[in-house]
C-alpha cells in the first residue's frame, strides 16, 4: 500500500512493533469500511491496488493489472463519466469523486465511489491516486427509497409525488403535445370499506388501478393521489377526443363485489381539463376537480369535461398548426 495515502507515521518516527500494529489496524479499518487503495502511475497507465480494490472487482488479489481491461468492466455510461473526470483532473491537478458502476468479472454488478488526487512532478502529472469504496448498498437503499417515493404501494401505479412532479413539468414547458387531465373518483368505495373492512378495501383500490391502466394504455401518466382518487395525463387532441378517454374510464371501472348480502356496485366519476402550457398546474387541476364533483353531484357513473378559455384553445390550435397534426386525427 503506497505510504502516502494514509496517516500512518513512519517507521523511523516510532518502534517497529507499533507501527506494524498501527498498519494492522488501518488496513483492518479501510477492509471494514470497504474501502481500498489505487494508483496508476503515468504516462505508462501502471496500475497499483491493495486486496480490498481486487475484491470490488471479483478478481485474485495480486492479479496482473492492465488498466485497458480494468476498463471494461464499468459500464459504457460509467466509463465515459470516468474518461472525462480523469482527463480533467491529469490535466488541471484537481481531484475528483465519482460513483461508479461496474460489472466485476464475475458478472456481478456493483457500484464503487472513486476518490482521486493528481501528484506532479516538474510541472508533469506522475501518477493519480485514491480510494475506492463500495457503496453498492447505499445505492440500493437511495434506488429504493426513490421507487417508494415515486410508485404507491398497493397498486403500483405513480404516487401523488411523482404525478405532481410530472405535471409540473408539462405545464410548464414550452411546444409539448397537448394533453389532459383527468381526476377519477370511485362511487362505491366507503361501502366497501364499511361493509367487508379495510383489506377489501384495498383489494378494491388495487382493481381500481388495474382496470384504469386498461382503460387506458397510452395515457403518459396514471396516479394514485389519494385514498379512491386517481389522476390520469392522457394525450387529447380536442374535446371530443378527450370524452371518448372519459368514456373509457368510466366504463371501464364499473364492476360488481359479491358480498353475503349484496352485492357492491363499483363505477368511477370522472372531471376532466385540458392542459395547456404556461396555465398554473393549481389552476388546471382546480378545473378538473371541479368538475368532477359536478359529475358526482349529477348522479355519479359519468364525467364532466371543464370548458376551455378562450385564449387556451387559440393556445392549442396554435401548438397543432404547428406540429401539422389535424384535431380530427384523434392524436398528436
Amino acid at each position: 500500500m503506497p505510504s502516502h495515502l494514509g496517516e500512518i507515521p513512519e517507521p523511523h518516527a516510532i518502534g517497529s512493533q507499533e507501527f506494524m500494529h498501527l498498519k494492522e489496524l488501518f488496513d483492518r479499518s479501510f477492509k471494514a469500511a470497504q474501502i481500498g487503495v489505487w494508483e496508476c502511475s503515468l504516462p505508462d497507465q501502471t496500475l497499483s491496488w491493495t486486496n480490498t480494490v481486487y475484491e470490488f472487482f471479483d478478481l485474485v488479489p495480486q492479479t496482473p493489472l492492465a488498466r485497458d481491461e480494468i476498463v471494461k468492466l464499468y459500464t459504457p455510461e460509467t466509463r465515459k463519466r470516468l474518461n472525462e473526470v480523469r482527463e480533467r483532473a491529469i490535466r488541471t491537478g484537481e481531484g475528483f469523486t465519482l460513483d461508479a458502476q461496474i460489472v466485476t468479472a464475475k458478472g456481478n454488478s456493483r457500484w464503487i465511489r472513486i476518490t482521486a488526487c493528481v501528484e506532479f512532478t516538474n510541472g508533469t502529472a506522475a501518477r493519480i491516486f485514491g480510494v475506492k469504496q463500495d457503496v453498492t448498498a447505499e445505492k440500493t437503499m437511495v434506488e429504493q427509497l426513490r421507487r417508494l417515493a415515486e410508485r404507491d404501494t398497493l397498486t403500483e401505479l405513480a404516487s401523488r409525488t411523482r404525478f405532481e412532479a410530472f405535471f409540473n413539468e408539462i405545464c410548464a414547458a414550452d411546444n409539448q403535445s397537448p394533453r389532459a387531465l383527468l381526476l377519477a373518483d370511485l362511487d362505491g368505495f366507503k361501502a366497501v370499506n364499511d361493509t367487508l373492512g379495510h383489506q377489501a378495501g384495498d383489494d378494491c383500490l388495487k382493481v381500481a388501478g388495474r382496470k384504469l391502466s386498461q382503460a387506458v394504455p397510452d395515457a403518459d401518466m396514471i396516479a394514485r393521489i389519494g385514498g379512491d382518487e386517481f389522476a390520469v395525463i392522457h394525450p387529447c387532441s380536442s374535446a371530443e377526443d378527450l370524452a371518448k378517454i372519459a368514456t373509457h374510464i368510466v366504463e371501464g371501472m364499473n364492476w360488481m363485489i359479491p358480498t353475503p348480502t349484496k352485492n357492491i356496485q363499483i363505477t368511477t366519476s370522472v372531471g376532466a381539463a385540458i392542459i395547456v402550457a404556461g396555465q398554473s398546474p393549481k389552476d388546471i387541476f382546480a378545473k378538473a376537480d371541479h368538475v368532477l364533483y359536478g359529475a358526482k353531484s349529477a348522479g355519479r357513473n359519468g364525467f364532466r369535461i371543464a370548458s376551455p378559455s378562450r385564449s387556451a384553445l387559440e393556445i392549442a390550435q396554435a401548438t397543432l398548426h404547428k406540429e401539422g397534426n389535424s384535431v380530427s386525427s384523434g392524436r398528436f
